[in-house]
């Protein structure tokens, strides 16, 4: 009897979880929003109790709160116009620069491993026409869309319109001590994660703008900025701003000893910071286990995209500790982490 529902457990759960997969990715226009909104509200709680305890009316609060994300979005804002005026000031220089040194490349690749390539086209054109590039006005849409919704929950979680703690209580865990440990976790580990994240990925992006000026690469506030941003994909925004720029400086610097170090240096800036610091940042406790990591982002990528790509870690980390509040799922929370010594805890 025990077989028979142990069995009709597992073939409901090999039912239920693609379907649900399948939902969130066809939902992404309200999950996206939804979560993203929950991370932000995350961070700026302790902000809302530390006003509440100071008598603070929460509509005041809400709006501080909202006032010191609408100061980073400004700044925000002001980066990309200043990178935008540096790029449309020098853009025929670089991409002639760009096509000399792209026909020079791929002839030597032509010749030395025989890829057909044609000298008389322009190879930069296909990436740059207008016509090719096709209208942004829906992205424009999708995006300030998606912008109003995070705002609009944003709101709600602040407000405790929506409240994280009841929900956990009455769906998932359904015992108020358990479920405030776990919020209480939650909401520390989380906090902790986009603090560390924010702080590694803006120095990151400053002394990468910095190794830009002192090796004379163009457009270093651009780069800069990049590289902030593509940090937030856990592990594979490192490597992808490291080839690109690498690409980048090829075109403007000749191949000697310059690009090398310069190379050299903007992988040194992402190991310093991101293989070294961030770990000791986060601590031991915080660990998740590398295939892990990949897995999840494959995961998540898949279904919301570029913001899957930047949630997977937060959402693993939420995933990791409700496992870790029942007896039955605590070695799948081990797992996880890649934590040997609670995996041999566990198995003991």
């Amino acid at each position: 009897m025990l077989d028979q529902r142990r069995t009709t457990n597992i073939l409901l759960l090999v039912i239920v979880i693609p379907l649900v997969f399948y939902l969130l990715k066809i939902l992404s226009f309200i999950f996206i929003p939804l979560i993203s909104s929950m991370f932000i509200a995350l961070l700026f709680l302790p902000l809302m109790r530390w006003l509440g305890r100071r008598n603070v009316p929460r509509l005041v609060s809400i709006i501080i709160v909202f006032a010191l994300i609408a100061i980073g979005v400004l700044i925000g804002v002001e980066l990309v116009q200043l990178s935008s005026k540096q790029i449309l000031s020098n853009n025929t220089e670089f991409f002639g620069k760009a096509e000399i040194k792209i026909n020079d490349l791929m002839l030597y690749m032509q010749d030395k491993v025989g890829l057909e390539y044609n000298p008389d086209g322009n190879f930069l054109a296909q990436f740059f026409q207008k016509e090719s590039i096709g209208s942004t006005f829906g992205f424009i849409r999708k995006f300030l869309t998606n912008i109003l919704m995070i705002l609009f929950f944003t709101i709600l979680w602040l407000s405790e319109s929506i409240n994280m703690h009841k929900v956990m209580n009455n769906t998932i865990l359904k015992r108020k001590h358990t479920s405030i440990k776990a919020f209480m976790k939650i909401e520390k580990d989380l906090i902790t994660f986009i603090k560390v994240k924010f702080l590694v990925s803006l120095l990151t992006g400053v002394f990468t703008g910095l190794a830009c000026i002192y090796f004379d690469v163009s457009f270093p506030i651009f780069w800069g900025l990049f590289a902030f941003l593509i940090n937030f994909v856990q592990m594979v925004g490192s490597f992808i701003s490291v080839i690109l720029l690498s690409i980048f400086a090829f075109v403007e610097l000749d191949p000697s000893s310059t690009l090398f170090f310069f190379i050299i240096s903007i992988t040194g800036v992402q190991v310093i910071f991101g293989a070294i610091l961030e770990p000791v940042f986060m601590g031991k406790s915080f660990s998740i286990n590398v295939i892990t990591v990949l897995i999840m982002l494959m995961l998540w990528g898949f279904i919301w995209g570029i913001p899957g790509l930047i949630m997977a870690i937060p959402i693993t980390v939420f995933i990791k500790i409700i496992l870790e509040q029942f007896q039955g799922t605590k070695v799948i929370a081990s797992l996880l982490s890649g934590s040997e010594r609670s995996i041999k805890s566990l198995k003991k």
